[in-house]
């Protein structure tokens, strides 16, 4: 643990401190988001988009190695991709009559193909398992600041919008009352789920992210009896969990992304037990 925080305070090694402060960055939109995914039931949605990222990052890589393109990086792709995945699925979700999960599935798949063929294109070795599977050590300074911004962003957004967000969540019924548009808000909400899938990606990869999202929600949920309060624990769970499971990484050395959604797991495993052990009732989660 010493040699943990001695690296923190090393100015020698930056992408410790980078990785910090992305972690607690993104635990604020990670809980807000995730609370409305886990409450609509979107996991599967967040699950396309996080995978359909992979194309924009193969299609950036491609780009810059073999045309010298470096204006878009390979999180910028990812987020061209995202979002482009999302208004799909909003579009698909609100208008079409086709099966929502054919669209997500469709989406999924089709996004990590792309994504895998312009990585075998490019020429040299490119490792995608920090892609897949997440490297938050790598972060960089001009990450961070493209983070900040995503984060800065997809908060305000939830906090100017979070009682209409709210009402599209537990009743339509009551929001069409209300005069609030159920499909803008609806496909708004997918399109902050993309965005905060980019930023997961870059901490515990595509095929984690989904877990990352959905885990201190859950666990906050378990406890929490109304939205708001379920919001702020699992914010606050995921800022505690994203920086002992880089803390954990380090001074075991194992994957920072594997070791963050292992104690995810395992916080949400003893929570469940707790809980069933001294049999408390469920908890309904209202939305005030």
């Amino acid at each position: 643990m010493s040699e943990f925080f001695a690296a923190l305070a090393n100015p020698n090694v930056p992408f410790i401190r980078y990785a910090l402060f992305a972690g607690l960055l993104s635990s604020i939109p990670f809980g807000i988001i995730g609370s409305f995914v886990v409450v609509k039931r979107m996991t599967y949605i967040a699950g396309a988009v996080s995978h359909t990222a992979l194309g924009g990052i193969g299609m950036a890589l491609y780009l810059s190695t073999l045309f010298g393109f470096t204006l878009i990086s390979p999180l910028g792709g990812a987020v061209i991709f995202a979002l482009f995945s999302g208004i799909i699925i909003s579009l698909a979700t609100s208008f079409s009559h086709a099966r929502i999960d054919t669209i997500i599935g469709a989406t999924w798949s089709i996004g990590m193909s792309i994504g895998m063929v312009f990585i075998y294109l490019t020429p040299g070795y490119i490792d995608p398992m920090s892609y897949l599977f997440g490297n938050i050590l790598l972060i960089s300074k001009t990450n961070l600041i493209m983070i900040a911004a995503l984060n800065g962003f997809i908060t305000l957004c939830c906090l100017v919008f979070f009682n209409q967000f709210v009402a599209v969540s537990f009743d339509k019924e009551f929001a069409k009352t209300r005069n609030i548009n159920i499909v803008l808000f609806e496909s708004f909400l997918i399109l902050l789920v993309s965005l905060t899938v980019i930023l997961m990606i870059s901490l515990v990869g595509i095929v984690m992210v989904i877990a990352l999202l959905t885990l201190p929600p859950a666990i906050a949920g378990l406890f929490a009896k109304r939205m708001k309060t379920l919001v702020v624990v699992a914010a606050l769970l995921c800022g505690c969990i994203t920086s002992l499971g880089l803390v954990l990484s380090y001074v075991l050395e194992l994957p920072t992304g594997s070791s963050t959604v292992i104690l995810a797991g395992a916080i949400y495993l003893v929570c469940v037990l707790a809980k069933f052990m001294f049999k408390r009732r469920p908890l309904r989660l209202s939305a005030v």
